[in-house]
């Protein structure tokens, strides 16, 4: 069961300091615990790219991170830019403001603007934000990500002001349905917490503290 989470993990470095020694840590991290990825800012893709070649962990990077403010146009470069440099996995940040204007429109197409340019070379995470969300708001994000062809729906950048609950992963996971994939980040930091996003419906985890994460697993002979 320890690995078949681990396979769950995107083992995350997003911090504005984060050093080349800090990223090839993660990178050495990732491969020795099976991670399902490694999740860097864009600076980071060829370099993780690099020293992941050979290994089943896959390269994940952020668009539009945190505030999913940039221009679709702007969104769909960054996402192309990364596939180029080795990105296989790509986590874009929704235009918040137009959720919340309820202008689904500019939504569903700057998330398609991702969607389109990753479509058969990259999985698509969409992170709606959801501390900054209502309930409404929430179910209506995610129905337009999958609407718009998204592989995923993400809870949060763990930048804003609070990470993902599993009760917005269970409601998120009731919009999308069984077969859209819910990754709940920011603020998964041990086994326990874990498990409650897993049990809610997630079937990926962003977190900085994936080592931990397993180690907990690991020393937890019920689970």
């Amino acid at each position: 069961m320890t690995q078949e989470i681990a396979k769950m993990i995107d083992h995350t470095a997003l911090k504005p300091d984060t050093t080349k020694e800090q990223i090839v840590t993660l990178c050495e991290e990732a491969a020795q615990y099976g991670f399902a990825s490694v999740c860097v800012n864009p600076t980071w893709v060829e370099l993780a790219a690099s020293l992941l070649k050979g290994t089943d962990v896959k390269v994940c990077t952020v668009i539009g991170f945190p505030l999913g403010a940039t221009t679709p146009e702007v969104k769909a470069f960054e996402t192309k830019n990364a596939i180029e440099n080795g990105a296989t996995e790509v986590d874009m940040v929704i235009n918040i403001g137009a959720l919340k204007d309820k202008n689904d429109e500019l939504v569903e197409r700057d998330i398609q603007a991702v969607t389109a340019a990753a479509r058969g070379k990259a999985l698509s995470k969409v992170i709606i934000e959801t501390c900054l969300l209502t309930d409404e708001e929430k179910n209506r994000a995610c129905k337009l990500a999958a609407k718009a062809g998204a592989d995923y729906v993400k809870t949060s950048t763990g930048f804003s002001t609070g990470g993902s609950t599993p009760q917005d992963v269970a409601l998120m996971r009731e919009a999308v349905g069984p077969d859209m994939g819910v990754k709940a980040s920011g603020g998964v930091r041990n086994a326990e917490q874990a498990k409650a996003v897993i049990d809610a419906g997630a079937t990926r985890i962003g977190a900085s503290s994936g080592v931990s994460i397993v180690q907990g697993l690991t020393a937890d002979r019920d689970y």
